[in-house]
């Protein structure tokens, strides 16, 4: 073929084999870079060549081909990764790269320079990696939540979509259109208010898949909202909406430090002057007024205390309670359990329903015995169970009395995405009015223009007749995503 390439390889170390199998939870037949070739060319084209002979002469393994050359890996790794059978059907990796790409991927990003001169690169690539990093180091709190932002970066799955304008943005698997606006720019992801993703309206927390066109709509009087952390998976969006977070959070402990300061000088018939509590600052280790208000705000200094700061000899003539003295209201009426028939109690054993997972008759149940409470019933997945895994005596095998009839209601719990639009909310409690059930709660967990997240709390039959709500709703055109809602 007349072509001038380098070949190296290697046997993966029998430790590497080890950590792999366990990582990924694989057998060892089903590793395939045990063995594993590099080749090294002079020119891109002369990488495809080379591609294309290695894939006619040997079989290829399906899903294993990887093109790091024309879609780059957000470091600006690029080469071209594929898995093929080779001689006794052995699995064999096999990287094919330019000497350029070679020398980047050995010696970093500065070794580019090396060939800067007789090749025009695009410099805001080669960095963009490292200019996201430091974006992260700026607005992460301390050095722990930098390395959790940090480690959301590496090792994962990509997706690569495009902007109306063409161009490529490259995010981890399980990304989101806010995702996708922080990585276009921080006040693109700041400002965002909705996305369409190939040409149509989604909610914000829409997972993106590879060649998904993505379009992002702002707005100048838009902020990051606190919900969005739940559902990002990027550093760089993580850590702008927790910079917001705290930023919004001393605000507001600011404003409410400086109305309970001088709430407290007026209560007590006292001149406030904001001049003399400035000059007490150095004695608090504190450096601005607002400093001060926030710490007051958030409950580390009271009023009180710098009442007595300014002026020493004042004696309180409307001292406060001390919270020990504060009866709290008792909190209303106590909700009754459910009498319905479980198998496997102790006659007479109290029980309760557990609100984390909220089990309707036919789910699958578990019972766990709660110190002078009786025994909570959970449904066999919910989350809470890991608490109990090492108190294996608390758990109970119980299961629904199928045989008891009983018009008893049990309260289901839904989570609904439904579009922004007039007589949306009248048409769901239509559909769920239709079914015989009955709305005792709802919940708007977050809304922007286009779609707003909403919880609903039903009273339900069982668990088939929450499925059967969910099928109608399903149904409805206003209805972007509707499932059974656990916590």
């Amino acid at each position: 073929y007349n072509l001038s390439v380098s070949i190296s390889g290697r046997v993966k170390a029998t430790y590497s084999i080890w950590l792999k199998m366990q990582r990924k939870n694989i057998a060892f037949e089903q590793l395939s870079d045990i063995m594993a070739f590099r080749i090294v060319v002079d020119s891109v084209l002369e990488a495809y060549q080379v591609l294309g002979i290695i894939h006619s002469t040997y079989s290829v393994i399906p899903g294993r081909f990887k093109d790091y050359i024309s879609t780059p890996k957000p470091n600006n790794y690029q080469s071209i990764h594929t898995t093929i059978f080779g001689p006794k059907k052995q699995r064999i990796e096999v990287q094919i790269k330019t000497r350029a790409m070679h020398e980047i991927a050995e010696y970093g990003v500065a070794a580019h320079w090396q060939y800067k001169e007789n090749k025009k690169t695009d410099e805001n690539k080669e960095f963009q990696w490292l200019r996201s990093l430091l974006e992260i180091l700026e607005h992460a709190a301390g050095p722990e939540e930098f390395l959790e932002h940090t480690k959301l970066e590496m090792y994962q799955d990509q997706v690569f979509c495009f902007t109306p304008a063409g161009d490529l943005i490259a995010l981890p698997k399980g990304a989101t259109p806010i995702d996708f606006a922080y990585a276009i720019h921080s006040e693109v992801g700041n400002r965002c208010v909705g996305a369409k993703i190939n040409g149509r309206m989604a909610p914000l927390r829409t997972i993106l898949n590879n060649g998904d066109q993505v379009e992002i709509t702002t707005s100048k009087t838009q902020t990051p909202s606190p919900t969005w952390e739940r559902f990002v998976v990027t550093g760089k969006a993580s850590a702008n909406i927790r910079k917001f977070i705290r930023t919004q959070q001393r605000n507001q402990y600011i404003n409410l430090g400086r109305s309970i300061l001088t709430k407290t000088y007026q209560h007590e018939h006292l001149t406030f002057s904001e001049k003399e509590v400035e000059k007490l600052l150095p004695k608090l280790s504190l450096e601005s007024l607002d400093d001060l208000y926030a710490s007051i705000g958030e409950g580390l200094q009271t009023s009180q205390e710098i009442v007595k700061l300014t002026h020493p000899d004042f004696v309180f003539k409307n001292a406060p309670r001390s919270r020990d003295e504060i009866k709290l209201p008792s909190g209303g009426k106590e909700v009754r359990e459910s009498v319905i028939s479980i198998r496997g109690l102790i006659p007479g054993m109290a029980v309760h329903f557990a609100r984390c997972c909220h089990p309707l008759p036919g789910d699958k149940i578990v019972g766990i015995i709660m110190t002078g409470r009786g025994v909570t019933i959970h449904t066999y997945d919910c989350d809470n169970l890991n608490n109990f895994n090492d108190e294996p005596e608390r758990w109970i095998d119980v299961a629904w009395d199928n045989e008891q009839k009983t018009k008893e209601a049990h309260i289901g719990r839904l989570a609904l995405t439904i579009s922004n639009q007039q007589g949306a909310l009248a048409s769901i409690t239509t559909i769920i009015s239709k079914s015989h059930a009955n709305i005792i709660n709802l919940k708007f967990t977050n809304r922007s223009e286009s779609f707003f997240d909403v919880l609903i709390d039903l009273e339900v039959k069982n668990s088939e007749h929450l499925l059967s709500i969910i099928a109608s709703l399903r149904s409805s055109p206003i209805v972007s995503s509707v499932d059974r809602a656990k916590g």
